[in-house]
């Protein structure tokens, strides 16, 4: 079954931080998320299509610590940026096999069940809390069952036109990323050794095309 890109994972000190840099980027509002009770987290989100959205992810200060590293770097204290994105597998176990098979060392770490509110999934986490290859390489994601949590959000205007992965080993993620059959307009580009991995996401918005990362 093939996969697909599911959401891009913003990383802030704070909600209010995350907010501002994505409305000043997209010229858009956030809408309410919720709770991450396992890793002490909560979160903002956005719509970008069908089956797509945007998420702004920061430590919730009322949740308890806890005993863990918590997902996606936010214990490094990085300030706000685009961190990494999440791909959605029908199947998360036969595709971690896929990508472990070709992922020559790269940890996409082991797969936890995760809540928030009344919506449950399946998620890739390694064990340091960091995301693979710098964000470069994506976390996986299986839902439960129901309808996708970006049909519960309003439409604003906004839609993913693609997603491009900056990384010295580029080939290895794109490796990774075919044996999970992947589906979608993910570019994945070399550089050099001394420039910075990252990530940019084109958006359409309802006032242009904007590029947030």
């Amino acid at each position: 079954m093939p996969t697909h890109l599911d959401h891009l994972v913003i990383t802030a000190p704070t909600l209010q931080a995350g907010a501002r840099w994505v409305e000043d980027a997209l010229g858009v509002p956030l809408q309410a998320g919720g709770k991450h009770p396992r890793m002490g987290t909560h979160n903002l989100l956005l719509r970008l299509g069908h089956n797509v959205y945007l998420e702004v992810i920061a430590i919730d200060p009322d949740a308890h610590v806890p005993d863990r590293p918590r997902w996606f770097g936010l214990d490094a204290h990085a300030g706000t940026r685009l961190a990494t994105w999440v791909l959605r597998s029908s199947d998360i176990d036969a595709t971690a096999q896929a990508m472990h098979a070709v992922a020559d060392g790269v940890e996409l770490g082991a797969i936890e069940t995760m809540t928030r509110g009344d919506l449950e999934w399946r998620i890739t986490i390694p064990s340091d809390g960091q995301p693979a290859m710098q964000g470069i390489a994506p976390s996986l994601i299986q839902w439960g069952k129901g309808p996708h949590p970006a049909s519960r959000l309003q439409e604003a205007g906004c839609s993913l036109l693609g997603l491009q992965a900056y990384h010295q080993d580029a080939g290895r993620a794109r490796s990774m990323l075919a044996s999970a059959g992947f589906e979608g307009a993910v570019e994945l580009i070399e550089i050099g050794p001394n420039d910075t991995p990252r990530l940019q996401a084109r958006i359409q918005t309802p006032s242009g095309i904007r590029v947030l990362g």
